[in-house]
């Protein structure tokens, strides 16, 4: 938002004060003490990444102070704040934003193109495979409680969501799955895989993966690849590249009439910021309260049908 031209009014953190520090250095932001600083007059917006269970808070109050608010996600973790959130969009007093980054980076961009070309003849099933890096001594206490954080499916599958919908244009209409636990006894709401499998209400199926098992030693934080194969052809996408290729997204394409290749990467036209700020200006956004509404819904629904599987 710098970047765009705008200012930061401050940063409030009232518990990680180091990371607070190391934005305020970086930046050259001031942290403020008062959160009401924050919500003053001469603020348009204000941007949340709280813990998870605590955003719908926030966002009620920035509601109640007229300020637009972008977080990260989740926005919320259980069905009666969900409630809370669709007041909040359907009463349209302020835009909420989230940041569903995967729509605005260039090799889903670019894959969305292809799908929509035509490319891959008509979409008959997604697979996404995240598995996440945990290093557990780095993470807060509040990442470890359901209660707190959502769990593994609220809090990794909201992108998922987001991008079945997205890449497809259909909705989903019955999700299955299960939670597993096999590590850290010591945090027992704690869960480190899940996997779904999705139908849409286009006939589109869908497989979403996720862990807290990607190696210490990997090249990445998240070996995350996503696959979709269709009528006409099929496409592999590995988020964090390869390493005995390059790093950056890697996005492969084969056809009945086309072999295997590399795709070029396309820019999307703007950034998830640019995108939000023209629509707190009136303008269309590619991220909508429906949609975050949507995935959201998907999420919390999802998680209360998963089978728990304790080792």
């Amino acid at each position: 938002m710098l970047e765009l031209g705008h200012t930061c009014a401050g940063i409030y953190e009232p518990d990680n004060v180091a990371l607070a520090a190391h934005f305020s250095n970086t930046y050259q932001i001031p942290v403020v003490d008062d959160v009401n600083r924050l919500l003053a007059s001469d603020v348009d917006l204000v941007g949340c990444a709280a813990i998870n269970n605590e955003k719908i808070s926030i966002i009620e109050l920035c509601e109640k102070h007229g300020r637009h608010v972008m977080i990260d996600k989740p926005a919320v973790t259980n069905r009666e704040d969900l409630q809370r959130l669709e007041a909040v969009l359907n009463r349209g007093a302020i835009q909420v934003g989230m940041l569903l980054t995967e729509r605005f980076r260039s090799s889903l961009y670019t894959l969305k193109q292809i799908i929509e070309q035509g490319q891959l003849g008509r979409v008959l099933n997604i697979t996404m495979r995240k598995p996440h890096r945990l290093t557990p001594t780095m993470r807060p206490s509040w990442h470890f409680s359901k209660e707190q954080n959502g769990g593994i499916v609220i809090d990794l599958f909201i992108h998922d969501f987001d991008l079945l919908r997205w890449l497809t244009g259909q909705e989903p209409v019955s999700a299955s799955g299960y939670m597993a636990k096999s590590i850290l006894p010591e945090h027992p709401t704690f869960y480190d895989r899940a996997g779904l499998q999705v139908v849409m209400d286009g006939q589109v199926t869908a497989q979403l993966y996720a862990d807290w098992h990607n190696p210490e030693r990997s090249w990445t934080w998240g070996d995350c690849r996503l696959f979709v194969t269709g009528t006409q052809g099929s496409a592999e996408l590995r988020l964090e590249g390869d390493p005995f290729v390059s790093k950056d997204d890697l996005l492969l394409v084969v056809t009945h009439e086309e072999e295997l290749r590399r795709a070029e990467l396309l820019q999307p036209p703007s950034s998830i910021t640019a995108d939000f700020l023209n629509r707190i200006e009136g303008g269309t956004g590619v991220i909508t309260h429906r949609d975050i509404w949507l995935a959201t819904k998907a999420t919390i629904e999802a998680d209360q049908e998963v089978q728990l599987i304790h080792e």
